[in-house]
């Protein structure tokens, strides 16, 4: 993997932490105000799909040499469709937003699976114990957003009406929201300072 491949990935996750972070703040800003902030967390859920689904496709993935790796990847890719169709589904008035927010969630899920096996993938000598121990927490927790799966099937589309179980998928939103931006963010800032470095330098352009 060469020099500029590294700064890609750097690049690429501390994308995928400001949009996270952002989302994160629209989300926030539409119940104290309302739109359009509603409508900006929608575009930045897509944006944030797409960033992971690139980071998983082209940069991290790089180093992946199993089935398990290979597969997590998809995974990402998958969940990065599922996380922009969800935005599309609520943008375009198609759905609602429940319907819609069950969509990304399970997304978001899929790209979980591929953080946690990046994460459990990376050697000691590249991220420290605590960063890989993030981003796995990261992903397991957006896991939770399997649990919507059912949901979609069944098209719950009525929050006031949605059964109980449903409300635990959306634990995963505090690893999309928080957990994985944080994670993206330390990992491009390490990957960014690691290009500038002629040892990294001499190490990528030999991998």
């Amino acid at each position: 993997m060469g020099i500029d491949s590294v700064r890609l990935d750097g690049r690429m996750a501390v994308a995928a932490g400001v949009v996270g972070l952002g989302s994160l703040a629209s989300l926030t800003a539409l119940f104290v105000v309302g739109q359009p902030f509603g409508t900006i967390n929608d575009v930045g859920n897509g944006t944030l799909g797409v960033l992971s689904g690139v980071l998983a496709a082209t940069t991290l993935s790089r180093q992946r040499d199993s089935v398990l790796e290979t597969t997590t990847v998809a995974s990402a890719i998958v969940g990065a469709a599922f996380a922009v169709a969800g935005s599309a589904l609520v943008i375009s008035a198609t759905t609602g937003f429940f319907l819609a927010s069950l969509v990304s969630s399970a997304g978001f899920a899929l790209i979980g699976a591929w953080l946690v096996a990046v994460n459990r993938s990376v050697g000691a000598d590249r991220w420290p114990r605590t960063l890989r121990a993030l981003g796995v927490t990261a992903g397991v927790t957006m896991l939770f957003g399997l649990v919507m799966v059912p949901g979609i099937a069944m098209q719950l589309d009525e929050m006031s009406t949605a059964p109980g179980w449903i409300w635990i998928g959306f634990v995963g939103w505090i690893g999309t929201f928080v957990l994985y931006p944080v994670w993206g963010l330390w990992v491009g800032r390490r990957a960014l300072a690691g290009a500038r470095t002629p040892a990294v330098a001499e190490l990528a352009s030999s991998g």
